[in-house]
């Protein structure tokens, strides 16, 4: 699904015009932007916790030529998944499983 998607379904869900949602979706987004920019960090209850993170400086390999190369260290966001989330993802990956196994004896 697609942030556009999104948009057309919460459109059609609630009855408001498409240019609407799509502002509203976009100015949710960019605060989350911002908060993780100045705090560092910002909990939805019940969907998840984002947060900025350091990675540490590593070597690695240039993947043309094989040329050891150092990374330096940088800042990332991160996303750990709420409770209900993760409850809800692992029923659907359970059904959905089911589902794509073949039956034994076929």
């Amino acid at each position: 699904m697609t942030k556009n998607d999104m948009v057309i379904q919460i459109a059609q869900e609630t009855s408001i015009e498409q240019q609407k949602v799509k502002q509203i979706v976009q100015m949710t987004l960019d605060g989350i932007i911002e908060i993780l920019a100045k705090e560092k960090r910002y909990e939805l209850r019940n969907f998840g916790v984002f947060e900025v993170r350091m990675r540490k400086a590593r070597k690695a390999r240039n993947p043309r030529t094989g040329q050891e190369v150092m990374v330096p260290e940088k800042a990332v966001v991160t996303f750990k998944a709420g409770k209900i989330m993760e409850e809800k993802v692992e029923k659907s990956n359970e059904s959905g499983a089911s589902k794509a196994e073949p039956t034994k004896g076929a």
